[in-house]
């Protein structure tokens, strides 16, 4: 899962990155690199923890979330996305926008709705364009009526300033679309990047409904403190954290937020090879979940031998659930849910 970190210039973008992978990238940049910052961090999972020692794999695999945090902000209150911003954000599964909520070094006090509207307002004008010259270009030559109506439609909707997202889509629609990477329609998580003496505090109601109307989700961090404790030994976060009110980390709080945005599960896989999580999206079907391991596994699928995770935990092994009776196995039409451990059987 690609997740690209967007904002307007001086919101803490940088230090967000540093705050949910625990590195140390240079704020600012200072025109120094163009080269993009990137980081790889685990999707914490007790089950996966708990299957591994239940199998003393060779191998323990979480899911991971690659974030990318692109030099410069590509864009400015006033002025346009640059082509380079928009090509980023459209290579990206979904989008974080940061949005400052404290009072800067010249004394300006935040307006993080406005920042959540220009951003919505310059994806609809970019998703706008590319549909105009598609349609432009169908119309000459009506080689598929179809989409060239669909096309209508949507320029219909952004003509309205309605991001694609919430355009009520069919499945097949979005499908069809998918090819055009619109930026209006992928799913943004708003960080509201708060100041030091707010780190503990929820996101305020008035841009938590900004969110909510525009079908966005919203966490609320304080990045620069969050850094802080990203980047201490594990062992002495839990007291800090505590003396800050806070349970957990933001980085938890922003995956659990993450994934229920994208709308995903963890499919597990065990054995003493590998113990592994593997994100899906929820509701798709056992053999399409097969080809996230292997596109040969859904070619060839067979059937889906399926333990949920607890029950496997509980008994101890496979031959136990299975004299147990709770080892199911399921067919081509079975939708893997969240905690399902599976094997699949295939044949190419």
């Amino acid at each position: 899962m690609k997740i690209g970190l967007v904002g307007f210039p001086q919101t803490g973008k940088t230090t967000v990155f540093n705050a949910l992978t625990g590195l140390d990238a240079a704020a600012g940049y200072g025109g120094k690199s163009d080269r993009p910052n990137i980081g790889v961090v685990k999707v914490p999972d007790p089950r996966v923890d708990a299957l591994a020692k239940l199998y003393s794999p060779k191998k323990t695999t979480y899911a991971e979330i690659t974030f990318t945090d692109r030099a410069g902000g590509g864009a400015g209150p006033a002025g346009a996305l640059d082509r380079g911003a928009l090509n980023f954000m459209r290579e990206q599964d979904a989008l974080c926008q940061v949005v400052r909520a404290f009072v800067n070094d010249a004394g300006e006090a935040p307006d993080p709705v406005r920042e959540i509207r220009d951003l919505e307002a310059e994806t609809i004008l970019a998703d706008l364009e590319l549909v105009e010259r598609r349609i432009e270009r169908l119309a000459k030559d009506r080689s598929n009526p179809r989409e060239l109506a669909l096309l209508g439609n949507l320029a219909e909707a952004l003509g309205d300033e309605v991001p694609l997202r919430r355009a009520d889509l069919a499945p097949d629609d979005e499908k069809a679309l998918a090819g055009f990477r619109f930026l209006s329609i992928k799913p943004l998580l708003v960080v509201v990047n708060t100041g030091e003496d707010e780190a503990a505090a929820p996101v305020p109601d008035a841009i938590a409904a900004a969110a909510r109307e525009r079908g966005l989700g919203a966490v609320a961090m304080s990045a620069a403190i969050e850094m802080d404790i990203a980047q201490m030994p594990e062992a002495e976060q839990g007291e800090f954290l505590a003396s800050l009110g806070l349970e957990e980390p933001a980085k938890n709080r922003f995956i659990r937020a993450a994934f229920s945005l994208l709308d995903l599960v963890s499919m597990l896989t065990a054995g003493p090879d590998e113990c592994r999580a593997w994100p899906i999206a929820r509701g798709i079907r056992a053999p399409v979940a097969a080809g996230k391991i292997h596109s040969d596994i859904e070619r060839g699928f067979i059937r889906a031998e399926v333990i949920r995770v607890e029950d496997l935990l509980r008994l101890g092994s496979e031959a136990k659930c299975r004299d147990a009776g709770v080892l199911r196995v399921e067919g081509k039409d079975y939708i893997v849910s969240d905690g399902d451990v599976v094997h699949f059987r295939f044949n190419v």
